[in-house]
């Protein structure tokens, strides 16, 4: 990046910002409130920079002047498009110059943008600025600084940082570029060695968590070890992210013994974690194991222990205890979630069980749950599965009325049932209704369907049915 703004975007920026006076008739015709009209109606998330810098320059010469949270609003805008951090620089200099002050969250976005240009002296001096007005940093604003001097190839900075009274928790907000943690780790056991910084539990775990985040499990065991050699206390959260490494490189084995061999005691996170790793590699049972285990120590699971222990049973289709698990989840006073039923309600259709997983979506709405497009596409597709194509065209009509819009996976279930009754004339109108609320259904989706693809869709005709859904 340039470390200063290119002379082109400072004469787009002046002719935007310093326009030459307007006519009197301009005042007299165009109320100077009309940015709140566009900060109301206008998308903020999805609005281009052209139109992100003329409202900001509306804003700017409007009296009186629009708050400190519109500026955000639109400053935010514009440096989510990732490609106009100088202008936002800018523009925030053009604050400063008419006198407005800035807060914690533009000070952040400009410490930001100057990261991203690489200006990382500037940036230093902008948090000095902060501490200096009273303004005290926040996460995301030192987050930025630590990932702005490890993409600048400035670890030991980086590192330095994490250990001022304003960085001790922020070691997990590191990123650095691939193949440089290598770098980072001998990086710091020489400013270990050479006494530049005193690491504690946090430090190491925090650096522990962004290893293992990073795929690097090599070196978050080396540092697990150090700690252990030095005598620094470990606490869970060390624990909790060195067994979650174990468990997605698939040493199970090893995460157990590490599990069985805290020097504290695990929490819910920990027992969640290994219980996941259990139920990905299908070991179900040990995954139940733990669960009683927790209860033997008054650890109470939530719904993610209880969802993934149904999720593996269902798996490995065992529905029948799948079932045992979710009513001693309600015996337990958890409430069930949208995933707990999905599961249960994929499984069931997966068997054939149509008419039990009506009467768990009958279940949902005398609770009141909201029931997404995820679980009516499930009960659909297992209609047509099931050859109740009749059945799942009602659900599906019905689905405006319920307020639920159908996605992609809902209208190709829905092709794919009518497709293989032989309805070739409905599909084919559903193809367009699907065109006119504006969902694209992949080519590949369609080519990779078998139902599309048996006897009613010959080759010519599939490609009639891509050419209805793309034209």
């Amino acid at each position: 990046m340039h470390r200063s703004l290119s002379i082109a975007t400072k004469w787009f920026l002046r002719r935007r910002v310093n326009p030459p006076p307007p006519p009197l008739s301009f005042f007299c015709s165009r109320p100077f409130s009309g940015y709140r009209e566009r900060l109301a109606t206008a998308s903020l998330h999805s609005i281009n920079f052209d139109d992100a810098l003329s409202l900001f320059c509306e804003m700017l010469h409007s009296r009186p002047l629009p708050t400190i949270l519109d500026f955000t609003r639109v400053l935010t805008a514009i440096a989510k498009t990732n490609k106009h951090h100088d202008a936002v620089v800018y523009l925030c200099r053009k604050m400063e110059a008419l006198g407005i002050s800035h807060d914690l969250y533009t000070f952040t976005i400009l410490i930001h943008c100057l990261c991203r240009c690489s200006r990382l002296s500037l940036a230093l001096s902008v948090l000095a600025k902060m501490t200096k007005l009273g303004i005290e940093p926040s996460v995301v604003t030192l987050g930025s600084l630590l990932n702005g001097f490890c993409r600048g190839s400035k670890l030991r900075e980086a590192l330095s940082l994490s250990l001022t009274p304003w960085g001790v928790n922020l070691t997990s907000s590191f990123t650095t570029p691939s193949g440089r943690w290598s770098e980072a780790a001998r990086l710091v056991r020489d400013m270990i060695k050479r006494r530049k910084i005193d690491p504690n539990v946090i430090f190491y775990s925090g650096m522990i968590h962004v290893f293992v985040k990073e795929g690097n499990l090599f070196e978050a065991v080396n540092l697990y070890k150090e700690m252990i050699l030095r005598s620094v206390d470990t606490n869970v959260f060390t624990y909790n992210s060195l067994i979650n490494g174990l468990c997605v490189d698939g040493r199970l084995g090893e995460a157990k013994r590490m599990f069985d061999s805290m020097r504290c005691s695990p929490d819910l996170v920990t027992y969640n974690t290994l219980i996941k790793g259990f139920c990905k590699s299908k070991r179900v049972e040990d995954g139940m194991r733990l669960l009683c285990e927790m209860a033997r120590e008054g650890i109470v699971g939530d719904a993610f222990t209880y969802n993934t222990l149904i999720h593996g049973y269902c798996q490995a289709g065992k529905l029948s205890v799948a079932l045992k698990v979710f009513g001693r989840m309600v015996d337990c006073g958890v409430a069930p979630d949208v995933v707990t039923y999905n599961v249960l309600l994929d499984c069931l259709c997966s068997k054939g069980k149509v008419e039990n997983a009506m009467v768990m979506v009958e279940e949902m709405e005398k609770r009141e749950m909201y029931v997404d497009i995820v679980t009516y596409s499930i009960i659909i597709r297992g209609m047509c599965r099931s050859n109740k194509v009749k059945e799942a065209w009602c659900l599906f009509c019905s689905l405006a009325l319920k307020g639920v819009k159908p996605d992609a996976i809902a209208y190709r279930t829905m092709i794919s049932g009518l497709s293989r009754e032989g309805r070739r004339r409905e599909a084919d109108k559903l193809c367009r209704k699907m065109k006119e609320d504006g969902i694209i259904m992949p080519i590949k989706c369609i080519h990779n369907d078998e139902t599309l693809r048996d006897h009613h869709y010959t080759s010519s005709s599939l490609a009639e049915l891509i050419k209805v859904i793309h034209e």
